[in-house]
């Protein structure tokens, strides 16, 4: 079954192949310049630090809806060990099985592929079984520090958490900024809140990834005409699900990733944060998300945090 029309129209529109030359693996990270870090530090004013990610944990938030995905499997391998002899100091250690995008994480721009392209027109074959992501693996990508800016489409349309079937469009965003009183420009990390994350944290993770709020197919090129260097959310699948096109699913995963080269983030944890914001009377802070560098992996779990 091939892509729609619809799709490729899109994806010309907004394709960044090229944009920073041939040899180019980080796509729109190539916006967060040095002027764009130090504006954005500019904006901390009471200090107030808000984390994003949600507990790694056996129980979080994967349910077997995506394939292969797991829960973190943690282990003791020492407790308490004096390596050395008795009565020397005494260690204890852990080892983990995981998914890399098993619960707050960044996606590589690898992490998604099409008509045997990924990110700047390299070949999908160039990711394999034992050396994963050959290019723009998430080893690949630089500090991510920059301005951050939430959109609180929830708060904007006046509800604690939109419905399952709400695809977010880029009229939903304007709105979201005017309600933030920002704009989002060149550089900035966009975190859009949907509520959904509600769902996992009730404890209710089933629910939480179907069906699910997220951005419509429309969105890429409001986020290409801002210049966003990457984009998260607070749902399981970034996008709404299931797809607002019947048959295309994860287009704007497709567009992100493989046509902008703009990283996506899922399952961040904004609920704080838009109390704060709301507070504050604002929605720009600096916003620290350094990916885990696991040398050709196409995605990462990630610890953000918000620094207002």
């Amino acid at each position: 079954m091939s892509l729609p029309a619809e799709f490729h129209d899109i994806a010309k529109r907004v394709s960044n192949w090229g944009r920073w030359g041939d040899d180019d693996e980080i796509g729109t990270l190539n916006l967060i310049t040095d002027a764009v870090v130090r504006e954005a530090a500019a904006t901390v004013r009471s200090g107030l630090r808000i984390p994003l990610a949600l507990p790694l944990q056996q129980d979080g938030v994967q349910s077997g809806l995506i394939p292969g995905r797991i829960n973190p499997l943690h282990t003791m391998i020492q407790i308490n060990q004096e390596l050395f002899g008795p009565g020397t100091v005494a260690t204890s250690d852990d080892t983990a099985v995981l998914s890399l995008q098993t619960a707050t994480h960044w996606d590589a721009l690898t992490h998604a592929s099409h008509s045997g392209k990924i990110y700047n027109g390299r070949p999908a074959a160039t990711i394999t079984a034992h050396g994963g992501a050959q290019f723009s693996g998430i080893d690949k990508a630089p500090h991510i520090v920059s301005r951050g800016v939430l959109l609180d489409v929830a708060r904007a349309h006046g509800v604690d958490r939109l419905p399952g079937g709400h695809a977010v469009t880029p009229e939903d965003l304007d709105a979201a900024e005017e309600l933030a009183g920002v704009r989002v420009r060149s550089g900035d990390i966009v975190l859009v809140r949907t509520g959904q994350v509600q769902v996992y944290l009730s404890g209710d993770k089933h629910a939480y990834g179907y069906p699910s709020p997220g951005l419509s197919i429309r969105t890429p090129e409001w986020f290409r005409a801002r210049d966003a260097a990457a984009v998260a959310n607070d749902t399981l699948t970034f996008e709404i699900f299931p797809p607002e096109i019947e048959d295309l699913w994860l287009g704007v995963h497709a567009l992100d990733l493989v046509e902008m080269g703009m990283l996506q983030g899922q399952n961040w944890n904004l609920e704080a944060l838009s109390t704060a914001c709301a507070q504050e009377k604002r929605y720009a802070f600096l916003l620290s998300a350094m990916p885990e560098p696991f040398v050709g992996a196409t995605g990462t779990p990630v610890a953000p945090v918000a620094v207002l």
